[in-house]
């Protein structure tokens, strides 16, 4: 034929591509990187080339895969340039030929440039010598994939094939283009699956990024089986990493469609709203009564940076882990307040400082996750009304009570921070109940606690008290400052905060300034 015949007269080199080859023998088209290196290294493939007419198919690489039915195995060609045209078999002309003529080629402009050269695929499936229609694909980098196929085949599968080959008033066309194609090499390995009994065990081993690209073009064709089997696939396997959004979002735009997308969405939903509240308060149970030390602390650790991942939630779980999370405080807290009550006693218990030391780590847990939910101001007002603790604190040893003090610690700590807001009356009961403990076992926490910061503790103490009113600030400053007096270095050190007080009270007394303006002001009008 005329089509097939290549420019100037030269012979037409057809070369065999190299295609990639599943597992269980499928032959799907090359990748565009394959293709094009093929392209790049015309002698790697020498042994495959075919001189003469272009009437002579390239033997297929049957040799790769013993497995693969012949009957369902591809064959693959490319021709370098536009006008190179697949050839066709020896028995019988077939409709193919006539669509690849009547495909459009670019012309040079003028005469004076040549065209880009399209890289050409010939894909033939099933049995090639029988096959009675021509899929066109004009993909991305100039590349034509040139499908040799089955009209029964490909109508009993997709309804975009269906559609396209009806008959109407006038004989179905030989050939259908598909242009601006995305994805070329998954339509042909999607067209390739209408030809197997079951497509889903074809996606074996196959990963879930390649079975969502297959699942996006079955779906454009209308290939109903596939997607089906593709939602089987991904409703089975593990997804890893990014996937689990790359699938909820491909099984998301299908929920519309009559495809039962519910398995997969059960993976990642439950529709009984209420249990998220019992399951987080049976996780917080279960770290709060735990009794082994690395159990407790990784666990711990695991639960604190997940709650942290999610503090920005806005659809309701936050109110449901804040009502959890208060409940396990307020039990945390009567758990600790019977442990004082047993430890004040003259024959408590041998292991109830390591229970008390155990509950007072609870608490610290539980305000961490507080502050990185945002929601600590009501546990503040909560420390500050135990003043029944407060007065069992010092009937206790203080190797058994210091560890209490870490608590009060850590809240003047996140109010010196901003990462906690509680009102005025809040903030002075929180000095008034709580002060004078942290100070009795201040040496005790700078040579038994680890984790304590005295700098960091001071500078809190202080900026706590510089939030309160003017008078206020007086008491409390000058209630520390005689302790200091008495004390010294075994008393919290809150020099920075009275000197602040100072000149607010005797260098920059603002109020005064501005009274004394107002009446002087008043006194210019009424001259």
């Amino acid at each position: 034929m005329e089509g097939s015949r290549p420019r100037r007269g030269s012979p037409a080199r057809v070369r065999t591509v190299p295609i990639a080859v599943t597992p269980e023998g499928f032959w799907c088209c090359p990748s565009p990187a394959a293709l094009h290196k093929s392209l790049k290294n015309p002698h790697h493939h020498h042994h495959h080339h075919h001189a003469g007419g272009g009437n002579k198919q390239a033997p297929p690489q049957q040799n790769k895969t013993p497995s693969a039915p012949p009957s369902k195995a591809p064959s693959v060609q490319t021709a370098p340039s536009v006008t190179d045209e697949p050839p066709a078999p020896a028995d019988e002309p077939r409709p193919q030929e006539q669509a690849a003529a009547e495909a459009p080629a670019p012309a040079p402009a003028g005469g004076q440039q040549e065209p880009q050269p399209q890289h050409k695929i010939c894909v033939g499936f099933g049995r090639p010598e029988t096959s009675d229609l021509t899929v066109m694909l004009y993909g991305k980098e100039g590349i034509a994939v040139r499908m040799g196929v089955h009209r029964d085949v490909l109508c009993r599968s997709s309804a975009f094939f269906a559609a396209r080959l009806a008959g109407g008033h006038g004989p179905p066309p030989p050939c259908v283009e598909i242009h601006d194609c995305d994805d070329a090499e998954i339509y042909v390995e999607t067209v390739g699956l209408m030809y197997c009994d079951e497509a889903k065990h074809r996606l074996l081993k196959q990963s879930v990024p390649r079975v969502l690209r297959i699942m996006k073009v079955a779906e454009v064709l209308g290939f109903h089986g596939c997607v089906k089997s593709c939602l089987e696939y991904l409703e089975a396997v593990p997804w890893v990493g990014e996937e689990e959004d790359n699938v909820v979002a491909s099984i998301r735009r299908l929920q519309s469609k009559d495809y039962g997308v519910s398995p997969l969405l059960r993976r990642i939903s439950s529709e009984n709203l209420n249990s998220l509240g019992d399951t987080l308060a049976n996780i917080m149970e279960m770290v709060l009564t735990s009794t082994d030390d690395r159990g407790r602390r990784e666990m711990k650790t695991l639960v604190l940076n997940l709650l942290k991942d999610s503090s920005h939630c806005t659809d309701g779980s936050s109110d449901i882990c804040s009502e959890t999370l208060y409940s396990s405080c307020r039990g945390c807290l009567d758990r600790l307040h019977r442990l004082f009550t047993e430890a004040s006693e003259e024959d408590y218990a041998v292991n109830v400082t390591r229970r008390i030391t155990l509950e007072t780590d609870n608490l610290l847990w539980l305000v961490e996750i507080l502050v990185t939910q945002r929601i600590c101001d009501g546990f503040v007002a909560m420390w500050s009304s135990q003043t029944e603790l407060a007065e069992l604190h010092p009937k206790l040893p203080a190797a058994l009570r210091y560890t209490v003090s870490c608590i009060t610690a850590r809240l003047f700590v996140g109010i010196g921070r901003g990462e906690m807001l509680p009102s005025k009356n809040t903030r002075l009961s929180l000095l008034q109940v709580w002060l004078q403990p942290l100070i009795d076992d201040y040496s005790w926490l700078q040579c038994s606690c680890r984790s304590f910061d005295s700098k960091l503790v001071e500078d809190g103490i202080g900026q706590t008290i510089l939030t309160l009113p003017l008078e206020d600030q007086r008491s409390m400053l000058l209630s520390w400052f005689g302790r200091f007096l008495k004390l010294g270095d075994n008393c919290p050190n809150l020099q920075r905060a009275f000197e602040v007080w100072w000149r607010r009270t005797f260098v920059r007394p603002y109020v005064n300034e501005a009274e004394a303006g107002n009446v002087l002001s008043s006194d210019r009008s009424s001259s």
